[in-house]
């Protein structure tokens, strides 16, 4: 096993040190080619590209050591060739495109002496050529967010426009520069560097429009003014540090009664809001509680005490700027009506009382009025009241009217007394 990889290892040794001698049908599929260009680029404007011979996939494979042993061959039409350099195992074009649009090249790599060989190595890379201006709006803040396109209010931003102009076409030109910043407000200046501080929270998009103006002189001799112009933005994120929260909520509450809490955040959502009930008002600790995100400025809390006594929300909001903490103090004082699992026995059991009761008045309020409607009892009551009274028992009825009467004296008499008087 060990004589197979040693006698493997030395054919690769020696197919390297052959490599500058052999043809190139050998060195095909060993080596590739790296392309890197400055485009894109503006009409008029010339491109550089640039193609090198390097081993495929990095492998340990030596270079050749003579370069003049390969040749590069380049197909750019319709752009206009106006240079090219070769040096070593690379070589460099410069193109010129007098029209729009996407233009490829392509590049391929053979044996010096064999052009018709096959290539050793090919490359391929497209060109985009536009007739506007070229370039890239930049914005930087001194303090940086997390978060991409993310900046502070109140914070001077820096806003910067970068012309791409590798072959300085346009350095002869005169550039003005309109700025509108999303806001309501606009300018126009000569530099294409600008300072501007957002006073609101949002999302804003900065445009800018560049025109340049240069001469330039004609085949025919005489001299024209030329222009370019070039539409750029850039959405900016304009967020604001968290300097509070403000509680809206009651202070004092009964047992068994739901509470709603409003939390308003003093700064720029998203959040991150962390809250618990605590016996005092004492900061939450990291892990403390479930963190819940917010994609607003408001959040409202909702709780049910079940037992009285003092009590205290601590709470805790974060956003990708800052963090901030807060508390809100309560009493819970016990409830005067009580949950309805025990209120419909006990109103079930005080309307079983209040029939009750009811309905003895009533029976004793009956039993009175036959009573005064019938004062003579049954002949059989009579005869047992004689037998078992004696001689407590009246004999006429004017006397047992007279007794009832003084013992009733709601009812009025049967009749009335009669004085004689003697003249």
């Amino acid at each position: 096993m060990a004589r197979a990889v040693w006698s493997r290892l030395g054919s690769i040794l020696w197919l390297s040190c052959l490599l500058p001698w052999a043809p190139a049908g050998v060195a095909a599929g060993l080596y590739e080619l790296n392309l890197t260009t400055d485009s894109p680029a503006t009409t008029g404007a010339e491109v550089t590209i640039s193609a090198s011979l390097v081993a495929k996939d990095n492998s340990s494979l030596a270079l050749p050591a003579d370069t003049h042993l390969y040749r590069f061959h380049w197909i750019h039409t319709p752009l206009v060739l106006t240079g090219k350099t070769e040096k070593g195992l690379s070589s460099t074009i410069h193109v010129v495109g007098h029209v729009p649009g996407d233009f490829p090249v392509s590049v391929w790599v053979t044996a010096a002496d064999c052009w018709m060989c096959q290539p050793v190595a090919r490359g391929f890379v497209v060109l985009p050529i536009t007739e506007f201006l070229v370039g890239d709006l930049v914005v930087t803040q001194n303090t940086s967010l997390p978060w991409p396109s993310s900046y502070l209010t109140k914070t001077v931003l820096k806003v910067s426009f970068l012309l791409h102009d590798p072959s300085n076409f346009l350095k002869t030109a005169v550039f003005l520069y309109s700025w509108d910043f999303g806001d309501g407000t606009q300018m126009v200046t000569e530099d294409s560097v600008v300072y501007y501080n957002y006073s609101i929270i949002g999302t804003f998009t900065v445009k800018l429009k560049v025109v340049a103006e240069w001469e330039e002189v004609k085949p025919d001799a005489t001299k024209g003014v030329m222009q370019k112009t070039g539409d750029f933005s850039a959405s900016l994120k304009l967020q604001d540090t968290l300097r509070g929260i403000q509680v809206l909520g009651p202070t004092l509450i009964q047992t068994f009664q739901k509470m709603t809490v409003t939390l308003n955040f003093l700064g720029s959502p998203p959040l991150t809001v962390c809250w618990r009930l605590k016996p005092e008002c004492l900061p939450l600790e990291e892990g403390e509680c479930h963190p819940v995100s917010v994609a607003s400025t408001a959040y409202n809390l909702t709780h049910t005490f079940r037992d009285p006594g003092d009590y205290c929300f601590s709470i805790r909001a974060e956003n990708v700027i800052s963090k901030t903490h807060q508390y809100h103090r309560i009493q819970v004082w016990p409830s005067r009506i009580q949950p309805a699992v025990f209120a419909f026995p006990c109103a079930t059991l005080i309307t079983v009382m209040l029939a009750f009761i009811m309905y003895m008045t009533l029976r004793n309020a009956t039993q009175q009025k036959d009573m005064v409607e019938n004062p003579e009892p049954p002949s059989g009551v009579r005869c047992c009241c004689q037998m078992c009274c004696g001689p407590f028992l009246l004999e006429t009825p004017s006397e047992y009217l007279e007794i009832v009467r003084e013992n009733h004296g709601l009812l009025p008499p049967l009749y009335k007394s009669v004085k004689t008087y003697t003249v």
